[in-house]
């Protein structure tokens, strides 16, 4: 019994899954120049690959903190973290996007 009767009461302190959205693609970060210079490419290589995958940018800190992204800006594709705090070239998220969304032949 604690101080006065009262009940001890338990408080879970923890994050979120990040949410599920229909993007396999996602940007982190808060929206800065370097998120959307990554964005750009981002962008730029879908374009050039003839893809029309959508291209969601995730600004809520408490969602990138889910992914475990410590510095922003991020790219994630398929809900893995495949670049963290650097702005990636076009060329470079070419072939990121090649090994992740493209099934193995």
């Amino acid at each position: 019994m604690g101080l006065f009767g009262k009940k001890k009461e338990t408080i879970q302190v923890g994050m979120s899954a990040p949410e599920v959205s229909d993007a396999r693609v996602k940007i982190l970060g808060p929206g800065c120049r370097k998120c959307q210079a990554l964005e750009a490419s981002v962008t730029r290589a879908l374009a050039e690959m003839g893809s029309a995958e959508p291209i969601e940018h995730v600004t809520d800190y408490a969602q990138i903190a889910a992914y475990s992204v410590m510095s922003t800006p991020a790219l994630v594709i398929d809900g893995a973290v495949v670049s963290s705090g650097t702005v990636l070239d076009v060329e470079e998220v070419k072939t990121l996007l090649r090994q992740k969304l493209q099934a193995p032949k």
